[in-house]
């Protein structure tokens, strides 16, 4: 029988929701550590820190984005902030200079899913309409121009987006009918039209409706369908695609032949993903240890399982540094550690995962090139 009071563990809260014991608020507080460049962190200042320090004093976040410089967020009231790097206006505060706290970006509370890019931001709202902004010279806005904005600008006119995901350049976002497209750079066939021409507007990728889930990492693409199959296409230096070679990929190719892969994330020149029996993989750039397989070779070319474990949930690529959620809320990470961005307090690279303090309620994690950012969630209520 749960505790019915003060604050519940991630497994309390599941079994008192099964018992139908509980009430009262939940609460998600936000954390940050590692490289504090141009105040990414949040913390209002530019140091940097080697383990977790909470951002502000708000309890109300649900989802948060890092890539490179900045990060985006947004609370459980559906208000977006963002902070960091501020170049090309990539924060959308209308302005150009770097933010050391979370500043809201706008008055709107209609906001339900936010991507930071490399120096562009995109997000969905709750209506099903795609927004993006900052350095847009690219096409990485998707607005049919090569046009930079420092506010969000509604891309095109559909409202059935659900699901964006902002890599370096280019973009990656799914609608509610399962179907995939994208737009950006492509000089290395990372928006999967099986050309190499940059996309300035979203285009379809193939006539399939059974995309479920994106990852767009720098000049690459990760996807996962709702059987359970896992695609990559785009750059495949160092092997990132996982496809046990090298050459480069223009449109959607299967990784392997299994069909339980659940999540996958990629970022600059690794890959990380967790599959339905709970077990986490990695694949591409190795040399500090960021696959978390326990050695610091200079790549692999196809899925290496991390350890032997069955109990992972979530993992996220950063730079060069991988984190991850097990099913009990612990936080685990690895790899390139120089700037504390692993967060076990000191900056010692890793090659194999290590618990990030003993806290057992992280709900979700993100990782930018040298810096980690996660939401705990507790609850209080009474019997």
């Amino acid at each position: 029988m749960p505790n019915f009071s003060g604050v519940w563990t991630l497994q309390e809260q599941f079994e008192a929701i099964t018992e139908g014991n509980w009430t009262g608020i939940s609460q998600f507080e936000l954390y940050a550590w590692g490289e504090n460049v141009s105040g990414k962190l949040g913390l209002n200042d530019t140091i940097d820190r080697s383990s977790p320090i909470q951002v502000g004093s708000l309890t109300n976040w649900s989802q948060v984005s890092s890539r490179e410089e900045h990060t985006t967020a947004i609370t459980t009231s559906n208000q977006l902030y963002a902070w960091g790097s501020n170049g090309s206006g990539r924060l959308g505060d209308n302005s150009s200079t770097y933010k050391s706290s979370p500043v809201q970006i706008g008055a709107l509370t209609n906001w339900s899913q936010v991507d930071a890019g490399g120096a562009f931001s995109a997000a969905v709202k709750t209506d099903g309409t795609l927004w993006a902004w900052g350095q847009g010279t690219l096409g990485q806005l998707g607005d049919n121009t090569a046009t930079t904005t420092s506010s969000p600008i509604q891309v095109g006119a559909l409202t059935n987006w659900s699901q964006v995901s902002a890599g370096q350049t280019h973009s990656l976002a799914i609608n509610s009918s399962g179907e995939l497209y994208a737009w950006g750079t492509n000089t290395t066939g990372e928006v999967g039209d099986n050309t190499t021409i940059g996309r300035s507007s979203p285009v379809q990728i193939g006539a399939l409706t059974n995309w479920s889930q994106v990852s767009a990492g720098i000049e690459f693409s990760l996807a996962i369908k709702t059987d359970g199959t896992m695609w990559s296409w785009g750059s495949n230096l160092v092997g990132r695609l996982g496809l046990n070679e090298t050459a480069n990929k223009s449109s959607p190719v299967q990784i392997g032949a299994l069909t339980n892969w659940s999540q996958v994330s990629g970022n600059r020149l690794q890959s990380h993903a967790i599959k339905t029996d709970g077990t986490m993989w990695s694949w591409g750039y190795g040399t500090a240890g960021q696959l978390g397989n326990n050695t610091a070779v200079t790549a692999e070319s196809s899925p290496v399982q991390i350890g032997s474990l069955t109990t992972w949930s979530q993992v996220v690529a950063g730079g060069y540094h991988g984190v991850a959620i097990k099913t009990d809320g612990t936080l685990w990470g690895w790899g390139y550690n120089f700037r504390g961005q692993v967060g076990d307090g000191l900056t010692v690279n890793l090659s194999s995962p290590v618990q990030i303090g003993s806290e057992t309620n992280w709900s979700s994690v993100t990782a930018g090139k040298l810096h980690t950012v996660a939401v705990t969630q507790s609850r209080t209520g009474m019997s």
